[in-house]
């Protein structure tokens, strides 16, 4: 049994390029479909709260499959299905530009999106009433009074949330590896399989997880801290 040693991964160029290439690519792929996620959470959430019936069984119908397919299948369904079934010029410039982390993107973006819009819908739903009768008499409408009066009080209600939800995107990129994104994941299963070192490989991609994933409930954790200091004042 060989003895435990992280430098003979560390130390090797080809094995720490490879490590950050692959954090690269999964700082890439967290923070872009985290933008997607948080973007159609909005919309979702105000097309919800609109009079009509129609809407919101259609934004219902849409979080109900986010939330209840796996999210490997989704990619995969993005991946193997949807992709084939854009036009040939769409999949052509895909191909050139990295199409699997682009569709690693919006699967992720759109699945996380289901759980961002009940996050802040939560939140929507602990602010009084009274709030969004000021604002009507105040000459918003219905759009003007989400703007800026609901929406910023609804997302400040839903940080804790949204900061659970933003790890579990973030750890959830691994599963691009599936479509053969050279993410973190990916990275450290190649320098195992070219290493034989099975246990540092996988210690180096914990740690990085790990360190990662505390970093975004720090961030977090200071912006709950900001908001009630100024929400006090």
């Amino acid at each position: 049994m060989k003895d435990f040693d992280l430098l003979a991964i560390l130390l090797k160029p080809e094995f720490g390029a490879m490590l950050l290439h692959g954090l690269q690519e999964t700082l890439k792929i967290a923070a872009g479909s985290w933008l997607l996620a948080m973007a159609m959470a909005v919309v979702l959430l105000v097309v919800r709260l609109t009079p009509s019936r129609l809407a919101e069984r259609v934004v219902m119908g849409y979080i109900s499959y986010h939330r209840n397919v796996p999210t490997l299948v989704q990619l995969m369904l993005w991946y193997f299905g949807i992709f084939s079934l854009l036009p040939d010029a769409l999949q052509g410039w895909l191909s050139v530009h990295n199409a699997e982390t682009i569709l690693s993107i919006v699967a992720l973006g759109l699945c996380q999106a289901a759980y961002f819009s009940e996050d802040m819908r939560s939140g929507l739903r602990s602010i009084p009433a009274g709030q969004a009768e000021a604002a009507r008499a105040l000459g918003h409408g219905y759009i003007g009074s989400m703007r800026h009066v609901m929406l910023p009080q609804a997302i400040r209600n839903a940080v804790p949330a949204l900061v659970n939800h933003s790890v579990s995107l973030f750890k959830n990129s691994s599963l691009a590896m599936a479509i053969g994104v050279a993410e973190l994941t990916h990275a450290v299963k190649e320098i195992e399989s070219q290493s034989f070192r099975t246990f540092e490989a996988y210690s180096m991609a914990t740690v990085l997880y790990l360190v990662c994933s505390l970093l975004i409930m720090a961030l977090g954790g200071w912006l709950s801290r900001r908001y009630r200091i100024a929400a006090a004042r």
